[in-house]
């Protein structure tokens, strides 16, 4: 099949919340009145992001997941996607899956393709995702204030476990029944959309966490000009990662990446609130430490001893170029 059957086949679909969808020169898309477009893009490419062996339908997941997340970190309510896709061959099986997953997560957060391209090449896969928000509601991570609460959803490392186990090749017979669970938060994050539209108005700051807690923390720190102390017994982890030796937890729950959860700071007076728009969304939110006027990031062990700094400095997170 050639370009544009591949696209027809596989990926054309009527426009619903654009004015003018896939199949044109561009896409034309118009928020709602008094909103702003929030924009985000994203690549993956095999080897680097994913296995090239991964299901397909779980990498058509994911690929848009991990940019509606970056939608959810800006509380911005999702609209449409552009598609690139670098592919070695056009395999009828593969673009099946691939589409597959992809539209389930777009369907799920209400989120419709409106164009893109596609070229022979090496597995890349590239997102531009497209969300709106009001301008005054819009989280930015330059907005942490000292003595705010710090707070993440969900629980952090069990993806960066399951890519540990992965990687090592144990990923079946001696990681046991729990393996399938850290799997699925690998291969299919759920991006905070919800929730991030709940906690509008309520936070000062917000990141998602795509490539650890620490490293993305530092970034909103040094973008707010403030430091940051936080209490290790009190980071969410699934309770496998808890049976490991600290050196190990440490480096899955604060430096692993692939969590796609939301880190964000709020008022104390905020707490209740924050609490109740996270029990609707039913999605877990857990206070793990404070902002300061002290530059940098500290941690508290689980006596509320501190953690010598380079220990800390070591959990720098993921980076492409590192």
């Amino acid at each position: 099949m050639n370009e544009f059957e591949l696209i027809r086949q596989y990926f054309l679909r009527p426009a619903h919340k654009a004015l003018l969808g896939n199949g044109d020169d561009c896409a034309l898309i118009a928020p709602g009145a008094g909103n702003v477009l929030a924009v985000s893009s994203d690549m993956l490419v095999a080897g680097r992001h994913f296995f090239a062996d991964v299901d397909p339908c779980a990498l058509g997941f994911k690929s848009l997941a991990v940019n509606l997340s970056d939608l959810a970190a800006m509380c911005a309510k999702p609209l449409a996607f552009t598609l690139a896709l670098a592919l070695p061959n056009a395999d009828a099986s593969w673009l099946a899956g691939y589409a597959k997953g992809l539209f389930a997560c777009a369907e799920r957060y209400g989120c419709e393709l409106v164009g893109g391209d596609t070229t022979r090449g090496p597995l890349t896969i590239s997102i531009t995702v497209m969300g709106e928000v009001p301008l005054d509601l819009a989280s930015r991570r330059s907005a942490a204030r000292i003595g705010d609460d710090i707070w993440v959803s969900g629980e952090l490392g069990g993806a960066a476990l399951a890519l540990a186990l992965k990687t090592a090749g144990q990923a079946q017979g001696s990681t046991g029944p729990v393996m399938p669970e850290l799997v699925r938060r690998l291969e299919y994050p759920t991006p905070r959309v919800e929730l991030g539209l709940a906690l509008r108005g309520m936070i000062h700051a917000m990141i998602d966490v795509s490539d650890g807690l620490f490293g993305d923390l530092r970034h909103m720190l040094d973008a707010s000009a403030c430091g940051a102390l936080l209490r290790e017994a009190d980071v969410p982890m699934p309770a496998q990662l808890l049976r490991l030796p600290v050196a190990q937890r440490r480096a899955s729950a604060f430096a692993g990446g692939d969590d796609y959860e939301l880190c964000f700071t709020a008022a104390a007076q905020n707490r209740d609130a924050i609490a109740s728009a996270a029990k609707a969304c039913q999605v877990r939110v857990t206070r793990i430490g404070e902002i300061t006027a002290q530059a940098g990031l500290r941690l508290l062990d689980g006596g509320l001893e501190p953690v010598e700094a380079t220990t800390v400095a070591a959990l720098c997170g993921f980076d492409h170029f590192g």
